[in-house]
């Protein structure tokens, strides 16, 4: 592999790119679900900082939770002939027929948070999304001391998700005086309060709301105070976000966050895709065990 100095990091049209020499001028293609999120940019900031080290190119796109804009990107990845892709697709299933033109092109593919369904790609690195699920289900059911009604706040385009929402269930379901009574999706901030503002009206009793992400959670517990039920509703969100955990050590309604650790995964996203790229096996699964995080 030819190394270089590390030269400059670059914003430009949404696109961050980390210019430096890698195992081919190429080098590494990134396309990441978004850069609304404190845990995308956490992971392209992990993914840069692991390149400088490395002395790899690694060019980052953000799709913003656009497919088309995800499927333009890696197709420009694929006409530019990168080494090695690494993305978090936005749709599990709708990314598949991108990754099937890159890998027919030559280019292995390394997904990171979100796997893709369908195929097999070179190496998926994330959070245990069904253990961590299953951690909050079991948070929830010590919170509510083995009692009452829960609802969950979804985002079933996304596996990872689909995962933690089982885990959460499977969990669940080991409790039977806990019934789930409500399961809405509610992608960005926005669209989680209003759900989860519907839940508690339609469902007066509920006790327990787990959001899909720490956005959703955090919409949630707002939901909860706007419908004058603090205290009576425990939430429990799903990343570790700053704002999340913050929100743990002082706000009576969030009980507790699963963590995940994006610095981890960006870091070990580049050092794969540099195996990757000079023919070494690597493993086809690379969970990062998650945490719990609960009021200090």
């Amino acid at each position: 592999m030819t190394l270089s100095s590390f030269t400059k990091t670059l914003l430009v049209s949404g696109s961050l790119m980390f210019a430096a020499a890698s195992v081919h001028a190429e080098g590494i293609g990134a396309s990441l679900l978004t850069q609304q999120h404190p845990f995308y940019n956490e992971l392209a900031k992990a993914i840069t900082a692991e390149a400088g080290v490395k002395k790899v190119n690694v060019e980052i796109s953000i799709a913003n939770q656009d497919l088309n804009k995800q499927l333009a990107d890696i197709e420009d990845f694929i006409v530019k002939g990168v080494d090695v892709i690494i993305m978090s697709p936005v749709d599990s299933k709708g990314a598949l027929a991108a990754v099937k033109r890159a890998e027919a092109s030559g280019i292995k593919i390394i997904t990171v948070d979100v796997p893709v369904e369908g195929t097999e790609v070179a190496s998926h690195i994330g959070t245990d999304n069904y253990a961590g699920g299953v951690k909050a289900g079991e948070l929830m059911a010590e919170q509510l001391g083995g009692k009452g009604n829960v609802a969950i706040i979804d985002y079933p385009l996304v596996q990872s998700v689909v995962n933690r929402v089982n885990g959460f269930k499977d969990a669940i379901a080991k409790h039977p005086d806990i019934k789930i009574v409500s399961i809405q999706t509610g992608i960005t901030r926005a669209e989680a309060l209003a759900v989860a503002q519907n839940m508690l009206q339609a469902n007066p009793d509920i006790n327990g709301i787990f959001g899909f992400g720490d956005d959703a959670a955090l919409a949630a517990s707002v939901a909860v105070k706007s419908s004058g039920l603090t205290g009576k509703v425990k939430v429990i969100g799903f990343d570790g976000m700053p704002e999340a955990m913050k929100a743990v050590d002082g706000d009576p309604d969030m009980v507790g966050v699963i963590q995940q650790f994006p610095d981890q995964m960006g870091k070990l996203a580049v050092d794969t895709a540099i195996k990757v790229a000079a023919g070494e096996t690597v493993p086809a699964q690379q969970p990062i065990v998650p945490g719990v995080y609960v009021k200090k």
